[in-house]
């Protein structure tokens, strides 16, 4: 497989894993899978991360997120196959 073939497939692949935690989030639902506004919610976001209070807002999201990564695989059997 050439090279750019496998970057490709990398980047299609990271890309599918972020959509993925954008429905894990349960923003599609609760938006009605507005994409203008779930874009705009994610405009705050990057404005926040900007702002001064960027530092505060990176460790709470960061805690808030490990935290419902931790209760999400706490909830679901793990089976080796």
């Amino acid at each position: 497989m050439r090279t750019w073939q496998v970057e490709r497939r990398k980047r299609t692949r990271h890309l599918i894993e972020l959509g993925g935690l954008v429905v894990k989030s349960a923003i599609v639902d609760l938006t009605g899978d507005d994409r203008a506004m779930i874009f705009g919610a994610l405009l705050w976001c990057t404005d926040k991360l900007k702002s001064e209070q960027g530092e505060t807002a990176r460790k709470l999201w960061a805690t808030k997120g490990k935290q419902a990564f931790d209760m999400d695989s706490a909830t679901h059997v793990h089976t080796d196959r």
